[in-house]
């Protein structure tokens, strides 16, 4: 049983301000992991203010001080990944191996990318006798989600150190396990008091509390988008800079020249990885009307093959993060029956034999119109639509007819007219042919999935300001 009843303020653990906790949830078994504090207004300020007072010196280190810093973070982070693991299958579900192999991993990816790219970072470029000079915005608080926690944790914080601004994070309610390993991760390393805090709540009380904080300048938020709303909302008072990573409903164009098992089979299973709690699953499955059935049977195949079961074993999917998760998720599921889809593998209700635990059996729809609310809710569970389309002009209006924009992927086997298609997409990150962009694909979406970039290099614009110093060099 994990007690995580105290804050990391100032490079300290603390007492909360309050006496209010909460129980979190091992989804496998529905029993409680573990308590979590939650975090009022005041822990928020303690946390600000420490992080403000840390500030002006964080922020004139030298880069090869924070090369190091870095350096360090992520030999701790070494040292600690297989507790990142155990840690994220206990408190959101990912199979072990998932866990293990990707959950744990990316988060040491962000720190170990984030440390090369700032030993060639540009902070300062002259133009004439002008400096255009890049300095950290200042204090950063960061919103985390419950899906991905450590890589979402990694992709906020590795650039902020990395750029020397400071921090509070607030992690998912749901899922605040790995985030106590960060904090003890970042204690260890020597990061210094104050740079890197931490303070657990939900997000009315103590996410609304950092978003409009007066000393923060600025918030980045991971997470659906009507929270994502929220959270601009409460920091537009302050005018502070708003970073979002939002939600999806990413369409996976299936050309007439790809290698159809190939593609259709390979875009279940990612849809089906993680339990379709990602943002940037490929969930709705544009494939030609002429070869509708035969995708279906690989779709139906695909699906059958994916095994359910306790995360703790060799599974492909394990279970959805809460129960208000899974009732939302079967929710959806019955609202796709009623609107006519039709289903040809998984469906409501949990897998047989699984009565313990938020599981959900990996579900496909065929027959489906871009007009149903399955294909255009993010369902954030192992749910795929198949939509037919006539021809390549439609299946690109129909892609692009979501108010989201985070991914998008095509497969086919003519390279140009993949690129071609690729190309009218509107979506922040199309990939081809299941190809994989590695730690320095920039991620971030259009319309409705947010605004800002993480990932690699581009992650770095978001915690810096432009000066121009005008005059700089003498005439």
């Amino acid at each position: 049983m994990r007690d995580y009843t105290q804050f990391y303020i100032g490079g300290e653990w603390v007492a909360p301000s309050g006496s209010e906790t909460m129980d979190v949830i091992n989804p496998a078994s529905e029993q409680k992991a573990g308590a979590i504090a939650l975090g009022q207004a005041a822990d928020i300020d303690c946390a600000v203010e420490a992080a403000s007072a840390a500030f002006p010196a964080f922020a004139r280190t030298s880069r090869q001080d924070r090369v190091e810093l870095l350096n360090n973070v992520a030999a701790e982070y070494q040292k600690r990944l297989s507790d990142m693991a155990d840690a994220i299958t206990e408190e959101m579900g990912a199979p072990s191996w998932m866990a293990n192999k990707m959950q744990a991993p990316v988060g040491l990816g962000h720190l170990m990318t984030a440390s090369k790219i700032l030993a060639d970072y540009q902070f300062e470029e002259p133009r004439g006798a002008m400096m255009i000079a890049k300095e950290p915005i200042g204090v950063c608080g960061f919103i985390t989600p419950w899906n991905w926690p450590s890589n979402q944790i990694a992709a906020k914080v590795a650039p902020a150190l990395a750029t020397g601004c400071t921090m509070v994070l607030k992690p998912s309610e749901i899922a605040p396990f790995s985030a106590y390993l960060w904090a003890e991760i970042i204690d260890a390393a020597g990061v210094p008091a104050g740079v890197f805090n931490l303070v657990n709540g939900e997000g009315p009380v103590a996410g609304a509390a950092l978003a409009s904080h007066p000393k923060v300048d600025m918030v980045s938020f991971t997470g659906s988008t009507r929270g994502g709303v929220a959270v601009a909302q409460n920091a537009a008072p302050t005018v502070k800079r708003v970073h979002q990573e939002l939600g999806g409903k990413s369409p996976n164009i299936i050309l007439d020249d790809a290698d159809f098992e190939r593609a259709v089979a390979g875009g279940v299973k990612q849809v089906m990885l993680n339990t379709g709690q990602s943002c940037n699953a490929p969930t709705r499955m544009l494939v030609p009307a002429a070869r509708l059935e035969e995708a279906n049977g690989i779709a139906a195949a695909a699906a059958a093959k994916t095994t359910v079961g306790d995360p703790s074993e060799e599974v492909a999917m394990g279970p959805l993060v809460s129960k208000a998760q899974w009732e939302k998720v079967q929710g959806l599921i019955e609202k796709g029956i009623e609107e006519g889809a039709r289903v040809i593998a998984g469906g409501a209700g949990k897998p047989d034999g699984l009565n313990q635990g938020y599981y959900a059996k990996p579900t496909v729809f065929s027959d489906v119109n871009n007009d149903m609310i399955i294909a255009r809710e993010e369902i954030f569970g192992p749910v795929l639509s198949i939509i037919p389309y006539n021809s390549e002009e439609e299946a690109i209006a129909i892609a692009n007819d979501t108010e989201y924009g985070l991914a998008a992927y095509v497969q086919g086997s003519d390279i140009e007219r993949i690129r071609n298609v690729a190309s009218q997409l509107r979506a922040g990150q199309v990939t081809i042919n299941g190809a994989n962009g590695g730690m320095m694909a920039p991620f971030g979406g259009y319309k409705q999935s947010g605004n800002g970039r993480e990932w690699g290099d581009l992650a770095f614009d978001e915690f810096l300001e432009v000066k121009a110093v005008i005059g700089y060099e003498a005439e």
